[in-house]
């Protein structure tokens, strides 16, 4: 992990909606908790300004942060995030602490590389579909990969790639395929567009005719 969060933090005192609102209308902050670890869940109110800022880094959902709670260090993940269905505007945050020697449960995204050099896309005419954009792994702080990189360049005509197919950091672990084979989901897969196989079937039949 290259990169490093840091989010300021205050303990807070009030709660419910109205202090919530409060919070949010005069402050510019937004309520938060911080909670796991074998410790008691703390409330806090993180800036909004920042939070809406730090989100729009991908990285921002898949690493360690470090939340500075009135001076004091707290290491966590942004376990849940809640926003307005269409203003951008966030409502309340919640953080899980982490500890080194205890594995996390993340979602983490896919990156997708060689789309368009990969032979069954640029030279027979096939196309990609995404079924999933993240994964959730399992691993301790330290392994925490920022994203799963997925290598397009070998995947064949109608070759469908699994879960299980993918090349994972040391000591990281898919979380679906601990449930067994049912949940080995399909990732991407690259097909002939239903147009062209149409037009192909239409010229072999053409072709048979005498």
């Amino acid at each position: 992990m290259s990169q490093e969060f840091v989010i300021e933090a205050n303990l807070r005192d009030d709660q419910g909606k109205g202090a919530s609102r409060r919070l949010r209308r005069e402050e510019g902050k937004i309520p938060a908790v911080i909670y796991g670890g074998n410790k008691d869940a703390i409330a806090i109110s993180v800036s909004h300004n920042e939070m809406t800022k730090a989100i729009e880094n991908e990285a921002f959902f898949s690493h360690i942060l470090t939340i500075n709670v009135d001076g004091k260090a707290e290491s966590a993940i942004l376990k849940d995030l809640q926003r307005h269905p269409y203003k951008p505007t966030l409502f309340h945050a919640d953080f899980l602490r982490v500890d080194k020697d205890h594995e996390i449960h993340v979602n983490v995204p896919l990156h997708f590389i060689n789309e368009e050099s990969a032979p069954a896309v640029k030279l027979e005419g096939g196309k990609v579909s995404h079924q999933l954009n993240e994964v959730e792994v399992i691993c301790l702080p330290q392994n925490l990969p920022e994203f799963i990189e997925v290598d397009i360049t070998d995947v064949a005509m109608d070759q469908v790639v699994h879960l299980s197919d993918l090349k994972l950091p040391e000591g990281v672990r898919v979380a679906a395929l601990l449930q067994g084979e049912d949940h080995d989901l399909p990732v991407l897969a690259i097909h002939k567009p239903k147009g062209a196989k149409a037009d192909e079937a239409e010229a072999e039949g053409e072709g048979g005719e005498e």
